[in-house]
């Protein structure tokens, strides 16, 4: 039996060769570093094939040796039975807590570049995600078998018929909001009988489309992240494609034509929904009769306001439908990566909804829509 009480020792050669002797355990944590801190700088080789006993103590302290004077991995020889140590060792080594935030101009300006360049790579994924999405619904045409006909109505349900109710009840109250604002402006004027146009227009154009879009991109886009994450962390999405399977026709269109078929139907209900809050003021609050209210609008609604919030739906719906299961297929497999995926989902199409309604209404309004 080897003696493992033989304290470690170095000793270099004239080719700047370094070899390594003895035990390098814990039990001799301080000859090693000892060692070490005599050792020449201008090394080019490392022979640990006499080391006797080595523990992760010992690879640790060889490793810090290495990084110090510019070596890699590759200039040490360890014995053949050292070596999966080495190299779990060498994989973890760099896990290591990171360093406290910096503050100051620089470190500020630096994360907002970190930031840009995150964003835009996140962009770019998003609009290769679009033309895959893209080529293989395509592809679904032209061979109609690839189509989930299942899957895809068991996401109507989830996505449109679940979501009725909250839909409906946030686009009452909102409508019912527009029209006591605009009354108490209007009042001052004598004009409160255009609270009508206001919640019309309103609800038609704008409320309606937006506000269900906010409802799905919180509530859809973060559960088709988790959904779709919660298998790739369980590997699933990797046995998908074992089986000869396409993810993307399996987990990812049925999805996103749900949303398309359901979002323009929900955003109808939701501009009804407004409509009726803001009949509701006007009957309770502002004196106006239910069929004035009803006359007036009549008389004042026009279509083209309907068509220019309904255009809006099925774009909504692509950027929710998208972004959710892209962020469910980048989940890196660790629950705390479906956590910041699910976020990041919700993040991304709320301001990305937000954005698109506001260029849209402005070009809208340029062409005079």
């Amino acid at each position: 039996m080897r003696d493992e009480s033989r304290p470690p020792s170095l000793e270099s050669d004239a080719e700047q060769r370094l070899h390594l002797r003895g035990s390098w355990t814990l039990a001799h944590a301080g000859a090693m570093a000892e060692q070490l801190r005599q050792a020449p700088e201008q090394v080019e080789r490392v022979d640990a094939n006499e080391i006797e006993h080595l523990d992760s103590a010992g690879v640790l302290l060889l490793l810090r040796y290495a990084r110090r004077n510019g070596l890699e991995l590759e200039d040490f020889h360890f014995r053949e039975d050292h070596v999966p140590l080495v190299s779990a060792i060498e994989d973890v080594a760099d896990d290591r807590p990171k360093k406290k935030r910096e503050y100051g101009v620089s470190a500020a300006l630096a994360r907002l570049g970190f930031a840009v360049h995150d964003n835009w790579k996140e962009i770019l994924a998003l609009i290769g995600f679009l033309g895959e999405n893209l080529m293989k619904f395509g592809r679904m045409l032209a061979q109609p078998r690839r189509f989930r006909l299942t899957a895809t109505v068991y996401h109507m349900e989830q996505v449109g018929l679940d979501a009725v109710p909250l839909v409906f009840l946030l686009s009452y109250l909102v409508g019912a909001v527009v029209a006591f604002l605009g009354a108490n402006i209007l009042r001052d004027f004598g004009a409160e009988i255009y609270v009508v146009e206001l919640v019309n227009v309103a609800f038609l154009r704008e409320f309606g489309v937006l506000l269900t879009a906010i409802i799905l991109a919180g509530r859809t886009a973060s559960a088709f992240t988790a959904q779709i994450g919660a298998m790739k962390s369980r590997e699933e999405v990797d046995a998908i494609r074992t089986l000869g399977m396409d993810p993307i026709d399996l987990l990812v269109l049925p999805r996103v034509i749900a949303l398309l078929v359901m979002l323009p139907l929900l955003t109808f209900i939701g501009m009804i929904a407004g409509l009726l809050g803001g009949l509701s003021v006007g009957a309770f609050s502002l004196d106006i009769p239910p069929q004035a209210y009803l006359a007036r609008m009549e008389a004042t609604m026009e279509v083209r306001h309907f068509l220019v919030g309904l255009s809006k739906a099925p774009l909504f719906a692509l950027v929710i439908g998208l972004i959710g299961c892209l962020e469910g297929l980048q989940v890196e497999g660790t629950a705390q990566s479906v956590g910041e995926r699910t976020t990041s989902s919700v993040v991304q199409t709320i301001s990305l909804v937000i954005v698109i309604d506001a260029i849209m209404a402005l070009w809208f309004m340029q062409m005079e829509i």
